[in-house]
């Protein structure tokens, strides 16, 4: 799969996409075959780091105080959860449906993630958020600096799935060296690398899909 290839198949899901009134994200979607994804072993559930960035701001949450709160917010985490923040979602379901919604990544210092996990896991772990630990060979600047530019893909039990590479007012270019990352991570991933992968797709969000490979 080479890059010049990747690059034509972006430009023309770019091209033959009609203008919108919003800026739409850009998103590959993967159809797998020969592969028995009932056993967990087999699933899909890897942390991308792009090369180019998803072209818009993510938002990161982290639960910490002290010392690791302040090096977070200038580091340029969205928000900080202490313990009390914790809490007060733990007693309110709808705000912390809320907040799970709204963030891209969470990460915790390593301290509160036995009651994260007890009292958010149930809103958190279904959407592939629960917390990142910061474990103690990692510093909070990294982990922000790597969130703000990955994704999560998570097949689940599924052979086909979709994410997101970036969006549409991103250099053709840049979208294929993003998709061309995903594509070569996935393929290292999968047991029988390519030979799992029946086809793969580009497309904007509303827009006609194109055939990558």
């Amino acid at each position: 799969m080479t890059l010049d290839k990747t690059i034509q198949a972006v430009k023309q899901a770019l091209e033959s996409a009609p203008e919108r009134k919003f800026i739409e994200s850009v998103d590959i979607a993967f159809n797998l075959k020969n592969i028995d994804m009932s056993q967990p072993a087999n699933r899909v559930d890897e942390e991308i780091i792009l090369p180019n960035g998803l072209g818009k701001s993510i938002k990161i949450a982290i639960f910490a105080k002290g010392d690791i709160a302040q090096r977070a917010t200038k580091a340029g985490a969205d928000l900080i959860l202490d313990p009390e923040g914790i809490e007060s979602l733990r007693d309110n379901k709808n705000k912390a449906r809320e907040l799970a919604n709204d963030i891209d990544f969470f990460v915790s210092d390593m301290a509160y993630m036995p009651v994260i996990a007890k009292s958010l896991g149930p809103v958190l772990g279904p959407r592939g958020k629960m917390p990142e630990p910061l474990t103690p060979d990692k510093n909070i600047e990294d982990v922000i600096r790597k969130a703000k530019n990955s994704i999560k893909v998570r097949s689940k039990d599924r052979l086909t799935f979709h994410l997101p590479v970036g969006r549409r007012d991103m250099d053709p270019e840049k979208l294929a060296q993003n998709v061309q990352s995903v594509i070569d991570r996935i393929e290292h991933r999968l047991e029988k690398g390519k030979q799992n992968i029946r086809s793969v797709y580009v497309k904007t969000t509303m827009g006609p899909a194109v055939k990558v490979m």
